[in-house]
């Protein structure tokens, strides 16, 4: 049989037939499908020889592995004494290549050094397992509405994007799937590390142990001295490895199909080398096809494709993933606990959490963690580093020069252009946009620039190659379907809103968002972006308050809360007390929930669980406790009649909190519940005494404490109420920040949060 063909076993024929079967084609639909002639694939189930890269293609179509079913790998194939003596003879020289050849592979990818780290990590280390896409995402055909339908575009899931995704599996199964594999990813996804622990599985003898790897930087070949071709090129790095009679062995073994051939980083080959490089590894596939392959490649990077090559795309990280990677990255800095501590922060902020779902951005929260501890206070600076990492350190650290597509758009240009498509989108609630309308959005602002051809023709080839440029050398747009594309990550589409605002000083345009939940970030990011916040925060401000501006029942609700507050004696600015009383009087849930920024202390903040955790917490807020009983009195009928009786002896037993007349009356409410230890008694009089029971409360806590009022508002008015909160609070965590705001701004908005509109 021919050095360059195969043919199936017995036992591979039926199990190929099966498989068709299964598929449900038959001979001639399964030639059509992989465009060859009717021959081929009729040898291959009789099973004749049939030519290396055509087999191959067909056991790929029908989800087989080549090797397993070739009649090479039975032992019915080595029938005779010589047979048998060359094999034996094959795997001693493949042991004896991978013993050479192992030292090289161990300091080549046994180690990673990125970004600024000061000294390289073992892969061993931090190597976190790799999931795959089988199908490119930016390559399925959806519409914008099929990718909207998991969104919520008024409030948006922070990790909604993540969902517009499909099934994951794990790399090594998708590598074991395929004797020919073309790896797809964004920038930092991870690609070159996962090769890099391929040859390091295959030298250990934990993956593809009969074979030896073969590990090639596309570039690094490309630009080699005297241009070798590719047999050269390895013959050279074997016999740099002390292997004798290099040129002979490596072209043997690579007939026998005993190498795993790794080739990293197609993208970053020179265009001027492209063409090049590209034949030379097609041509190498064909003429050593039972060999395993891998390339790597940025999407979008080069619009080329391998025949015979199954393409796959490197998936984010998901949240274990991104946990195990913190864990092993500072287990192998000897400090575990802040490796937790990592991953808890990570947790408390979605933002940040969202960009660690790119490896080479994690990465970079490590660092960073790493140094202070935390991560920085004004996240905008976290964001432009790694804007930054991504336009321009990630190919600079590599010595990784990229063609320009468009000769006056600098880094600073491209940073413009996104705040630019980001801003607008942002505005249009447009998450998800289609390909022409970004493209126009480039058009129109690359026909400003100095220079600019603006014939419409060159326009719209300069503002698809701009596109393609930013998607495959940076990551920060891409393409979620066909013709559609999204930023990244919904942090970066708010950070470079954030950036264009506060280029153009837009303060007046971003208040008229103070309500919206979706600007909140944006107004977080903004604030710590401007030289000064004054003007802004005064703005929101004016903007707050005018939303129940127009309501006359919600300013009397407004004056309650001011009144009230300016009754009680507590060691609170009168801010923090009216942000009690507001969200106290009107549903506890919201009051349970708040993150009071301001100086409330302990018991007003910790107190809201049940009534055990008042009594443990011994909180000396009587209006709280006289709250929390109202607002839970129907769920202690249910299942905690105990804690209900226990929070009145609470309040009865504190003497000094209460007037003798509040006493007698919370006495006589507490006398009138049953044996709380009798359930079903406990829960019959509940039914037939609870409203009226509960009403006698309300009365008594409105003629003594001035709390819990009936305000009766309507739908929409409790809506609005939430709104005003939730703003006021996006103003407070401004305030807090690590914005620049003077003392004169932050004491007038602390001096007149929640007080009724005043013109």
């Amino acid at each position: 049989m021919p050095q360059n063909s195969l043919k199936v076993c017995p036992v591979g024929i039926e199990k190929a037939k099966k498989a068709l079967d299964g598929k449900g084609w038959s001979q001639q639909q399964l030639a059509k499908k992989l465009e060859v002639s009717r021959q081929p694939v009729d040898n291959f189930f009789k099973g004749e020889p049939v030519r290396n890269d055509i087999f191959i293609k067909i056991c790929d179509e029908l989800g087989l592995d080549w090797e397993e079913i070739t009649s090479q790998k039975s032992t019915d194939s080595l029938g005779s004494p010589e047979e048998a003596s060359v094999s034996t003879d094959i795997d001693a020289l493949v042991q004896e290549v991978r013993k050479k050849v192992t030292p090289y592979i161990k300091e080549r990818c046994g180690k990673m050094r990125v970004l600024d780290m000061t000294q390289p990590i073992g892969l061993d280390n931090i190597y976190t397992d790799v999931n795959i896409f089988k199908k490119i995402i930016g390559r399925t055909r959806r519409e914008i509405a099929e990718l909207l339908q998991n969104c919520d575009v008024e409030d948006f899931d922070r990790f909604g994007l993540s969902k517009v995704t499909q099934e994951r599996v794990p790399g090594l199964q998708a590598v074991e799937q395929h004797s020919k594999l073309m790896v797809l990813g964004k920038p930092g996804a991870g690609k070159t590390t996962f090769l890099k622990y391929l040859a390091m599985q295959c030298i250990e003898g934990e993956f593809q142990k009969e074979r030896f790897p073969i590990f090639i930087t596309l570039k690094e070949f490309a630009e080699a001295p005297e241009k070798p071709g590719i047999l050269k090129y390895i013959t050279q790095r074997l016999s740099d490895c002390d292997l004798t009679d290099a040129d002979v062995k490596a072209k043997q073994l690579l007939k026998q199909g005993k190498v795993l051939v790794l080739l990293d980083g197609l993208d970053e080959v020179r265009e001027e080398n492209t063409k090049s490089v590209l034949d030379q590894v097609q041509e190498f596939s064909y003429q050593f096809s039972t060999n395993k392959f891998i390339i790597t490649c940025r999407i979008a990077a080069k619009e080329y494709t391998f025949q015979g090559f199954t393409e796959v795309e490197v998936a984010d990280f998901d949240s274990e993933q991104i946990a195990t990677f913190a864990q092993n990255w500072f287990q192998s800095r000897k400090d575990p606990v802040k490796g937790k501590r990592f991953i808890e922060k990570l947790e408390e902020n979605k933002p940040i959490q969202e960009l660690a779902t790119n490896p080479l951005l994690l990465t970079l929260l490590c660092l960073v963690f790493g140094e202070a501890g935390d991560f920085p206070a004004n996240r905008s600076e976290l964001y432009t580093e790694g804007v930054d990492v991504l336009l321009k350190k990630w190919d600079v650290k590599r010595n990784i020069e990229r063609d320009k597509v468009y000769k006056d758009l600098s880094l600073q240009g491209k940073e413009n252009l996104l705040s630019h498509i980001a801003l607008t989108t942002f505005e249009q609630k447009n998450y998800f946009f289609k390909k022409k309308t970004v493209e126009d959005y480039i058009a129109d602002f690359i026909r400003n620039l100095r220079n600019a051809n603006t014939a419409p023709e060159a326009l719209e080839l300069d503002s698809e190659a701009i596109l393609k440029s930013i998607e495959a050398q940076h990551g920060l747009l891409v393409a979620r379907a066909t013709g559609i594309y999204s930023f990244s990550h919904l942090t970066f589409h708010e950070y470079f809103t954030a950036r264009e605002i506060k280029e153009r000083s837009a303060w007046a345009k971003l208040a008229e968002h103070v309500a919206e939940k979706r600007w909140r970030e944006v107004f977080l990011l903004t604030t710590g972006m401007a030289r000064s916040a004054d003007d802004l925060l005064k703005l929101m401000k004016q903007k707050i308050d005018e939303l129940l501006a127009g309501d006359e029942q919600l300013q009397y609700f407004l004056s309650w809360v001011n009144r009230k507050s300016n009754s009680v004696e507590v060691p609170y600015n009168l801010a923090a007390v009216r942000v009690f009383y507001f969200a106290l009087d009107l549903n506890l849930d919201l009051a349970r929930s708040l993150d009071f920024t301001l100086d409330l202390t302990y018991c007003l903040n910790q107190a809201f669980i049940s009534a055990k955790v008042i009594n443990r917490a011994r909180t000396r807020n009587l209006d709280l406790v006289l709250a929390f009983i109202s607002a839970h009195v129907f769920d202690f009928a249910q299942a905690f009649a105990l804690d209900l009786v226990l929070a009145l002896d609470l309040v009865l037993d504190r003497d000094q909190d209460l007037s003798p007349e509040l006493k007698r009356s919370l006495q006589q409410l507490k006398d009138q519940l049953p044996n709380p230890e009798d359930k079903e008694a406990y829960k019959q009089w509940w039914q037939e005494n609870g409203s009226t029971w509960t009403e006698q409360l309300r009365a008594v806590m409105i003629e003594h404490r001035n709390i819990g009022h009936d305000w009766q508002f309507t739908d929409a008015q409790e809506k609005l109420l939430k709104q005003y909160y939730d703003a006021n609070k996006l103003l407070v965590d401004c305030l807090n920040s690590d914005c620049y705001v003077s003392r004169e701004v932050r004491q007038e908005i602390e001096d007149t949060l929640l007080l009724p509109y005043t013109t």
